[in-house]
């Protein structure tokens, strides 16, 4: 999973995505984008953290091992326009900027079942701004929350709390709904 540009893979909801899941069993790398680590803000484009994302995908993928490609922001637009190419079978997008940064048709060209968890009040676009989805996509909103998933009746540890049960449900959705 891939951070914000606001913040790094420290986001409350990525820590806490990444310890349900792996309480159940499901490994999570969270990857810092080298123009974090850097401080190099100007190695933020698009085309460098596709490559650096991608550089990473060989780490992580195993062959028969599934992966599921994600992140909150700029890291879930990275994984929106990589997934078809590295060969994820999802993607979860948290607070993906529908408004400002992101777009609908990156959105919408991602190729796998696609989890969007998404803050009612976000300024970077709400659920009701969404456009029409395909079946292959979930969208789920946190009610009242804004994009870093504070705000609302819920705040911030009830909404991460949502915004993580969303995720684990769809997660074992995608991973074991054809077991036997």
């Amino acid at each position: 999973m891939g951070h914000g540009s606001a913040t790094g893979v420290e986001a409350a909801d990525l820590q806490a995505v990444a310890r349900t899941l792996a309480r159940a069993g499901v490994t999570v790398a969270l990857m810092t984008q080298p123009y974090r680590v850097e401080r190099n803000r100007s190695a933020a484009d698009q085309a460098s953290l596709d490559i650096a994302w991608a550089s990473t995908w060989s780490r992580v993928s195993r062959e028969g091992v599934p992966v599921i490609a994600g992140g909150r922001s700029a890291g879930a637009q990275v994984a929106c326009r990589t997934a078809g190419a590295l060969g994820a079978i999802g993607v979860v997008a948290l607070a993906y900027p529908i408004r400002g940064p992101g777009s609908r048709s990156e959105l919408l060209r991602t190729a796998a079942p696609t989890l969007i968890v998404q803050g009612g009040a976000d300024p970077f676009g709400t659920p009701a701004e969404y456009p029409r989805l395909p079946p292959r996509f979930e969208l789920v909103e946190v009610p009242g929350a804004d994009h870093m998933f504070d705000g609302g009746a819920g705040g911030l540890e009830g909404n991460v709390t949502r915004v993580t049960s969303a995720v684990r449900s769809w997660v074992d959705r995608l991973l074991f709904e054809d077991s036997p």
